[in-house]
């Protein structure tokens, strides 16, 4: 199949992704390993943190998986009192989530290494660079909306 993708060398642009991947999660996943949690639990804080009262069901929505797949780390996530669930007052029948005060601590250390690493990145490579780098982000990110 030909290929626009200009040869990298780290391989190619699959491996790419997953080095890149790799380097963005591993001192978060050390962080949670500590405390008993895995990259699921980041995901939740993540979204949780960033969109305060998010429902459970537009939380599924967002990370594309099924209750049955966030039912046990959102349930230890509440267990450590990183986030609390209460009823919407809008409709008794939602939950909406929020980070405890803990929950947001932890974010914050989670992401701490990860932003610092994109802060670093972003000055050394200039911003055409990463304004070129956030139109592929937001491309990829596109495919994941369709399915």
């Amino acid at each position: 199949m030909p290929t626009t993708i200009m040869p990298h060398s780290l391989n190619d642009p699959i491996s790419l992704m997953y080095y890149t991947y790799r380097a963005f999660t591993s001192k978060p996943d050390e962080m949670l390993a500590a405390r008993g949690l895995a990259r699921v639990h980041h995901r939740i804080l993540h979204f949780v943190g960033s969109n305060p009262g998010i429902s459970v069901n537009m939380l599924l929505r967002v990370l594309g998986v099924s209750k049955q797949a966030v039912n046990a780390p959102l349930r230890h996530l509440q267990e450590q009192q990183l986030i609390v669930a209460g009823i919407a007052s809008h409709d008794r029948r939602v939950k909406e989530l929020r980070l405890t005060d803990s929950g947001q601590s932890l974010l914050g250390q989670l992401s701490e290494n990860q932003l610092r690493m994109m802060d670093e990145i972003a000055a050394s490579v200039g911003e055409a660079d990463m304004a070129a780098w956030w139109r592929v982000m937001a491309r990829l990110a596109e495919y994941a909306a369709r399915d």
